[in-house]
């Protein structure tokens, strides 16, 4: 879950929903428009938070803080059960599945020394080798076309946490300015990318069981954020 706070009240975007952006704000993407495998690329970008879906179905509160627990804040054990599942839903699609799962060997990369990851990492990769095995192809390839995947999650990111520091990613930057996302170098060759989500709004202060989260979540209004992708 994307929890993002504005002050009085939390918005709150599924991963899905966020993965389902990012892949429509990549379909604009020129340097992709010629790659030999861009449909299994863009079924990866929209597809690579689905192992997500079922802990976003019933959202957790942090007990200390009142808070939702976000996906950078989830528990180790949920974020290495994600992605696994993530990977098996796209097995008919052996390369969009490698991606994700290069995906989560990039993005937890950080967590590359901590024992409590190591049986993730390994089993990300044996995943991510499987799915590349049957396509005859390097993973140099994969990696090539890795990035678009990064960079439409970061895109996709930016806009639906409300990030205000500059991403960077390979070539890439990325930034908010305020409904506008600002990527550099240009990847949509001079278009402007009208982008939306959907998002469910919490009013009020800290909630103190996920029995009250549940009871807030059904009251909770339905708003859709919109905005723009252009590059620089």
């Amino acid at each position: 879950m994307i929890v993002r706070d504005q002050g009085e009240s939390v918005l709150l975007i599924t991963q899905p929903d966020h993965a389902h952006l990012a892949g429509r704000i990549m379909e604009c993407c020129v340097p992709l428009a010629g790659r030999p495998r861009r449909d299994a690329i863009l079924h990866a970008v929209a597809e690579h938070d689905n192992g997500w879906a079922d802990e976003d179905a019933s959202p957790a509160l942090d007990p200390g803080t009142g808070r939702v627990v976000d996906f950078v804040n989830a528990p180790a054990a949920v974020r290495h059960r994600v992605w696994p599942r993530g990977v098996a839903r796209l097995a008919s699609d052996p390369w969009a599945a490698a991606l994700v799962a290069q995906h989560a060997i990039t993005v937890y990369d950080r967590f590359r020394r901590d024992p409590e990851w190591t049986p993730f990492f390994s089993t990300m990769e044996e995943l991510r080798d499987q799915m590349l095995s049957g396509s005859g192809l390097p993973l140099e390839e994969l990696l090539d076309d890795y990035v678009f995947v990064r960079l439409g999650d970061l895109i996709s990111l930016t806009f639906c946490t409300g990030w205000t520091d500059v991403q960077r990613f390979a070539d890439w930057s990325v930034r908010r300015d305020d409904t506008h996302v600002v990527v550099s170098p240009d990847p949509f060759g001079g278009k402007v990318v009208p982008i939306e989500v959907h998002a469910r709004q919490l009013r009020g202060g800290p909630l103190r069981t996920d029995a009250e989260l549940h009871e807030a979540l059904g009251a909770a209004e339905s708003i859709t954020l919109r905005g723009d992708v252009r590059g620089a």
